[in-house]
């Protein structure tokens, strides 16, 4: 017999330690591994990280065989990976129905269990009694099952299988915006159970989404039936969530040590180089030890201070957990693997952000240094085997000492014996290590390259004309295209189709699975062409469908919309192929005339063919040209088959994926043709998606028809509209309705109350009132009589008018009330709603366009995708206006409905405030997509706020009344909207631009947004914080010097006024301040008026704040006992409950600042947080019990009120705002300068905190 190898020896060694740690305790039966000796249940996440040991000991002794035994014993391992997988997988099938159910939910009730019963895969406890919802251990059971499937290991075996774990990826797909308990089952580290958005859970599902695409499950012996399909869209919503969180891992945790499995292996998640390497660098400094890395800041599990008689701690709590947390040696095993696939982790930190190397003797280690520490922490069991201990702890009679000198007490190993996950793991790097496994090997589907460059991307676009005509107006601009026909045999569909066929996908009738849920397809999706039963499909972008939102119908927005994408795919497009946008130009795109192409579009068509267009580089062409560059992806689930019949009579189609589609209409008379070969099945299937119901004109016109026959767009027949009202008695409801200039009903419609004025008498109110009163007929009961409405309807001189009799009605009878116009039944309510919104859409009235939308409940386009973007960007947002309870917070993405049904709440039931912050909604997520860094100083977006400022904007440009303002703002066109948002959160300077355009047979004024240059405040000259230190200090040498006697120092200010920096333009702009002139004794020859205020008024809505402020926050709570704003306390506890780069803390002093209703008012109360933070670096020990802010603001304005006096000014200059005692002069001062406020809340400190202050001055340096 031949000798065994010395290599082979050592494999047999570490044959031996999987067996004894490992596989003895494998279930014969399910293959499932108990978590140890104690705790007999199987966990999803354990289980396949103790497997992996297991799997990589077969790869090395497939590779090493000496013998024909080694290849017998390479089968053997691999087969019981292959059993505990199937039996995971049994685990999760046999709660099928979970998944179908949270598919729909996301909610902890219908999600996966986290541990099962090791002798027979059934659930151990109930629902609510554990913290289930755990997104990355499903992930990872997938991402390894496809590494697993890519090996070569054979884990599915059916059909059926397979359709479950794509349902599986449905079920993961929504990890981005589903916040669950996480790795460590807790969620909320108080332990209390509250779920949270968790970067280790992102991360895993983004890795397993991008493994499984185009996988085939069989293997080699597969076939087209059995690939698994993810949609690229929901693995870059993955993407931007993860890089927008790290290096923070949660709300609660600035720093976890799990997310070394994303950045690293097994995971590979993050395409960020310089982000891996500064997330690995804050957590080697912030959590590594002696033994191991704890798992975040401040946690208690298993410290002698933790109650082991309860599962929760008490916030105040937490603080006890510093520096004593468990040390975990697992964590090590991760940095080991990481070593290995990085090459040496010196050289990988040698090449990562300088600075970073110094902050702790641990990061220089490499691998063997990891090892050789490892080893000495691991516990030595029977027959010399190394045990990984689950964690390391601080004796109970040592904690003081932990506590007074960190990482100095020798730690006592506790917990599982061996971690059975730590240990595979251990055992994993070591066959890596010593070269039996090479990186390749265990990552066959090369997740390790994750950040390396990739090319750049070359966006193809291929412009359609609708039809000939059009065709021919575009050549006569010396465009030359093809129209939709001329692409023949390629067929071009709208994104929604795209969505219903996705919507088939995964569907198994056995186990009652629906496949996926509809969603809009994102840009990626509908930049690949597609072939689907030997027929060749392209789809145009989801912006283009118009028969959703009126956004579509404006062409600056669809150019705009157009340019968003473009740069979106330049920075995602990951794919094989070029990504190619099919771009058709509608009569919709054409000037008023018909016989012109718009200007805006015109231009864009222009720049598309000069090859460049909104930072993207372009190739413009036919779509035959691009056949063989493009990506192209074959949707075999629409093939013919038993589950593959379009219209099998057997399978019921669920209603829920067809929401715009009537039952019904949906289901009458598509039998299958006897002849199959004259029988275009797809054809018919998709011509049933676009059956347009064209409906018919039983609508009387008004003075001006419009072009209904040529505008194409379909009708929203969604089942679930919902009234937006109870039904009422009479028209005198007060909760509905919204402010336009109604002729009819204006006495029954709430107005929008943005801004608040004096009351202005309307000339034409009484004419209103009786007007209204003379058109609102009734019946001998005294109630309104609806049939005389309808007749009414008939009359109408304008569009506006119409709308108003359809709302009433629409409140009074429903939506689906017949009218009875012009024949019996005649059609309903919303049918004729839905008539007059396409007609409206013609006119461009965008009031009333908005006005209709909300009536109609008009779904905007990707409002929770929108809501889901920003919140992803550590933005909370809210919406209605202050105060609360009336604004309300959304803190956690949420399925549309819940969403919309939560904004009309805030918007108390009004039409334009609810329709308005949804469509500022959805251009918030597109700047926060394509320029991020305009948000960089915010955290809350305070949409009503943000409404209300924009409405003052426009008051101040136009001169006008608020209610004027308001009825401008509800008149902007969707892209001048977007543009005066821009202008608001940019700080830039805008034009308004009045005109008169003849619409509907009445005058109305059409507002415009424009730029003014590049005026507006840098970030420098907003803050106007830089070196006030040294000002402070000189005011309270003042202070002292004044009260021993001694001549007091006069203060000279050592910054320049920084108003005087900024550019002109800015007064006939924002309109007149209140106040005639500035002060000649301040030296300022600036005569911009209200340029600060208007300033503070931005950056108070917008809840900026200068970089570091919550932070130095956290330090100031140290030194007192609260903070008082409102009579509100941020007390001093809130630390020892959080950490200072908690957001958890940031939301905190936010939610207290937010008590604040007026912009301007809070933002000086900002400046005034920011001098007193400038104490906490000196040695002072306290600076007092509860601090009063308002109180330290008001000693600043009364030390400002008598030094300007005193300099001449009068009680007209120093007038004082109402609300809040402020002189409106101080709210217009530059923060810096001589009078400045800054040295005013100075002097203000100084005085407040004086007493608390050491008496010598050696303090002050």
């Amino acid at each position: 017999m031949r000798s065994r190898s010395n290599s082979g020896v050592r494999l047999d060694g570490y044959a031996r330690l999987v067996q004894q740690t490992i596989l003895r305790h494998q279930d014969a039966v399910t293959g499932l591994l108990p978590a140890s000796a104690d705790h007999r249940d199987a966990w999803v996440r354990d289980n396949v990280y103790s497997i992996l040991a297991v799997w990589g000991l077969g790869l090395a002794y497939r590779k090493n065989a000496d013998r024909d035994e080694d290849k017998a014993k390479a089968y053997e391992l691999e087969q019981s990976v292959v059993k505990l997988m199937r039996g995971l997988l049994q685990c999760m099938m046999r709660q099928v129905d979970k998944v179908e159910a949270f598919k729909y939910s996301q909610s902890t009730k219908d999600c996966l269990h986290a541990k099962y019963n090791t002798h027979t895969c059934a659930t151990v406890v109930g629902d609510h009694e554990w913290g289930h919802l755990q997104m990355d251990a499903t992930s990872l059971y997938l991402l390894m099952l496809a590494q697993m499937t890519a090996s070569g290991l054979h884990i599915i075996h059916s059909l059926d299988e397979v359709n479950f774990i794509q349902n599986l990826v449905f079920y993961i797909e929504a990890a981005y915006k589903t916040a669950d308990f996480g790795i460590w089952e807790r969620g909320d580290k108080t332990n209390q159970g509250i779920t949270e958005l968790n970067a280790s859970s992102v991360g895993m599902a983004k890795a397993a989404l991008e493994a499984l695409d185009e996988l085939d499950l069989f293997g080699a012996k597969g076939g087209p039936q059995s690939v698994i399909r993810v949609l690229s869209d929901e693995v870059q919503h993955c993407q931007s969530i993860l890089h927008s969180m790290l290096p923070r891992a949660s709300s609660s945790k600035e720093v976890d040590a799990s997310v070394l499995s994303v950045i690293s292996y097994p995971a590979f998640a993050v395409e960020d180089s310089e982000l891996v390497e500064i997330t690995k660098q804050e957590i080697i400094t912030k959590l590594q030890g002696r033994y191991g890395c704890c798992r975040f800041l401040r946690d208690g599990y298993r410290t002698p201070k933790e109650d082991p008689s309860r599962s929760y701690y008490e916030p105040a709590e937490l603080k006890l957990f510093e520096n004593i947390e468990c040390e975990w040696p697992l964590f090590w095993a991760y940095l080991i693997i990481d070593g290995v696939f990085s090459g040496n982790m010196e050289q990988a930190r040698e090449a990562g952000p300088a600075g970073l190397m110094e902050t702790s003797p641990w990061q220089g280690r490499c691998v063997e240094e990891y090892r050789e520490a490892l080893e000495g922490i691991l516990i030595k069991g029977k027959n010399g085997m190394r045990l990984m201990p689950e964690l390391y702890s601080v004796p109970p009679d040592k904690v003081d000492e932990e506590y007074r000198n960190p990482h100095t007490v020798d730690r006592i190993p506790m917990g599982k014996l061996p971690l059975m996950w730590g240990q595979s793991l251990y055992i994993l790097g070591c066959l890596m290590a010593e070269g039996f496994l090479a990186p390749g090997e265990i990552d066959p589907l090369n997740r390790r390259f994750a950040t390396v460059p990739k090319p750049d991307v070359v966006v193809q676009v291929c412009i359609l004309a609708e039809t000939e005509g059009i065709k021919a107006v575009l050549r006569k601009e010396g465009i030359d295209v093809e129209t939709v026909a001329d692409v023949y045999p390629i067929r071009v569909q709208p994104a929604r189709i795209l969505s219903h066929i996705y919507a088939r996908l995964g569907r198994n009738k056995q186990m009652s699975l629906t496949g996926r849920p509809y969603r809009n397809m994102g840009v990626l999706g509908t930049s690949k062409l597609y072939n689907i039963r030997k027929n060749i499909f392209t789809f145009t972008p989801q912006f283009i469908d118009q028969q959703q939102f009126y956004l579509a119908l404006d062409n600056k927005m669809i150019v705009e919309m157009l340019r968003t994408d473009l740069s979106y795919l330049c920075s995602r497009w990951r794919m094989t192929g070029q990504p190619t946008i099919t771009f058709p130009i509608s009569h919709t795109m054409l000037d008023e005339t018909g016989s012109n192409v718009h200007p805006t579009v015109l231009a864009t068509l222009r720049k598309l063919q000069d090859g460049y267009f909104g930072g993207a580089r372009i190739q413009t062409g036919k779509l035959s040209e691009f056949l063989t560059t493009s990506c192209r992806t074959h949707l075999s689930f629409m093939d013919p088959g038993p589950e593959g019949k379009v219209f099998a009579k057997s399978y019921e189609l669920s209603i829920g994926s067809f929401e715009e589609l009537d039952a019904e209409e949906w289901l009458h008379g598509l039998q299958i043709a006897e002849d199959a070969d004259t029988y275009d099945e797809v054809a018919q299937y998709l011509d049933h998606l676009l059956q347009r119901t064209v409906p018919q004109s039983n609508l009387p016109p008004t003075a001006q028809r419009g072009g209904l026959n040529r505008f194409r767009a379909a009708v929203h027949t969604t089942r679930d509209l919902m009234s937006l009202a109870s039904k009422a008695k009479d028209l005198h409801i007060q909760d509905v309705g919204m402010y336009v200039p109604s002729k009819i009903f204006q006495a029954s419609q709430q107005s929008v109350k943005l801004l608040s004025s004096p009351v202005q008498q309307d000339v034409d109110g009484k004419s209103h009132m009786l007007h209204a009163e003379m058109n609102l007929p009734r019946d001998k009961d005294g109630n309104v009589d609806c049939k005389a409405l309808v007749d009414q309807l008939r009359i109408c001189p304008t569009l506006q008018e119409q709308a108003d009799i359809l709302y009433m009605l629409h409140i009074l009878k429903g939506p689906d009330w017949h009218t009875g116009l012009d024949s019996e039944p005649g059609p309903t309510v919303k049918e004729l709603l839905t008539e007059l919104y396409v007609r409206v859409g013609n006119t461009r009235q965008w009031a009333l366009i908005r006005y209709i939308s909300g009536i109609l409940k008009k779904k905007v386009e990707a409002l929770d995708e929108a809501c889901t973007d920003l919140l992803s960007h550590q933005k909370h947002l809210t919406v209605g206006l202050p105060p609360e309870p009336r604004e309300k917070t959304i803190s956690a993405p949420m399925p549309y409905e819940e969403l919309v049904r939560l904004i009309d709440e805030a918007s108390e039931k009004n039409l334009s405030v609810s329709i308005l912050t949804q469509e500022i909604m959805v251009y918030l997520a597109m700047y926060i997509r394509t320029e991020p860094v305009l948000f960089a100083e915010m955290f809350r977006i305070r949409i009503g706020l943000i409404i209300q400022v924009m409405a003052t904007e426009l008051a101040h440009s136009l001169h006008c009344s608020a209610g004027e303002a308001t009825e401008n703002l509800m008149n902007l066109s969707p892209s001048d909207m977007k543009s005066l948002l821009y202008h608001i959160v940019s700080g830039k300077e805008f034009g308004v631009e009045k005109s008169v355009r003849s619409v509907d047979s009445s005058v109305t004024a059409a507002i415009s947004i424009c730029e003014v240059g590049a005026v507006g405040a840098t970030k420098p000259e907003r803050a106007g914080i830089v070196r006030l230190k040294s000002e402070i200090k000189q005011q309270l040498e003042k202070r002292r010097q004044s009260l021993t006697g001694n001549k007091p120092l006069s203060l000279q200010s050592t910054e320049a006024d920084l108003t005087s920096s900024l550019s002109d333009g800015h007064s006939e702009l924002l309109g007149k301040g209140s106040f005639s002139s500035m002060l000649e004794g301040q030296g300022s020859k600036d005569s911009r008026q209200g340029q600060w205020q208007r300033r503070r008024r931005l950056d108070g809505a917008l809840n900026r704040v200068p970089m570091g402020f919550y932070q130095q926050v956290w330090k100031v709570l140290q030194k007192c006992h609260g903070l008082s704003v409102e009579g509100f306390v941020l007390p001093s506890s809130t630390t020892r409950e959080m950490t200072p780069g908690e957001m958890k803390f940031a939301v905190h002093v936010e939610s207290v600042l937010n008590r604040v209703s007026q912009p301007e008012y809070r933002q000086l109360l900002v400046e005034t947080i920011l001098v007193l933070t400038m104490l906490v670096d000196m040695e002072v020990h306290t600076i007092g019990n509860i601090i009063a802010m308002e109180k330290i603001l008001q000693i600043a304005n009364d030390l400002f009120y008598e030094e300007q006096k005193a300099l001449g000014a009068d009680d007209h200059m120093l007038e004082r705002d109402p609300a809040t005692g402020i002189c409106c002069l101080l709210y217009d001062s530059a923060p810096s300068g001589r009078f400045g406020t800054m040295t005013y809340l100075s002097k203000s400190v100084a005085i407040y905190v004086y007493d608390f202050l050491p008496a010598d001055g050696c303090s002050m340096q």
